[in-house]
């Protein structure tokens, strides 16, 4: 035997091989084709209907004759609301603040006092369970709060809240003694 033809063997081999091969990729396709017709049989193709579009209504547009947000105000305005808010009273932001300042009320508690009849200066917890020694004329609170009385049992406070129209109103505001848990046992 020659080369030639073991090589023309070994082709002729190898090309059955390959079309049998072949031939399992091409074999009866009615198994995928029922699938596919049973798929199609039993899946619904219902699409919900579009929502009801409801009428436009038009609303016309009624500040024409107001000032419009996007401009400034005449300089009259201006002057005008300054010397409405002249006589109002205000906080005083040049003055610096003091610690307890950034407690709202309801997060101190007075604990007690210190001092004689002479002088009384009350002890005040902060919500951070630090202590604070006030007396009167000192600032706490949120809303420029001003202590102007200090007693055995009580703080009282004069407050500085906004009302609303660019003015602020005195409000009293006072700290009532608490006692401690362990005290009450």
């Amino acid at each position: 035997m020659t080369t030639n033809s073991l090589t023309c063997n070994t082709t002729k081999i190898v090309s059955v091989i390959a079309l049998t091969l072949l031939s399992g990729c091409f074999d009866d396709t009615a198994e995928i084709k029922a699938h596919m017709a049973q798929v199609r049989a039993t899946t619904t193709s219902y699409i919900d209907p579009m929502p009801e579009v409801h009428p436009f209504i038009h609303i016309a547009y009624s500040a024409d004759d107001l000032r419009s947000p996007f401009v400034l105000p005449r300089p009259e305005a201006m002057q005008q609301k300054m010397q409405q808010m002249a006589g109002c009273l205000s906080p005083n932001t040049n003055r610096r603040k003091q610690p307890l300042e950034k407690y709202a009320l309801s997060d101190l508690r007075m604990r007690g006092t210190l001092g004689d009849a002479s002088k009384l200066w009350a002890l005040l917890e902060a919500s951070d369970l630090s202590l604070h020694r006030v007396a009167v004329g000192n600032y706490l609170g949120l809303y420029s709060g001003r202590i102007i009385q200090v007693s055995a049992k009580t703080v009282k406070i004069i407050e500085l809240a906004p009302d609303g129209a660019g003015c602020w109103v005195e409000r009293e505001a006072k700290l009532d003694i608490v006692q401690s848990e362990e005290s009450n046992k």
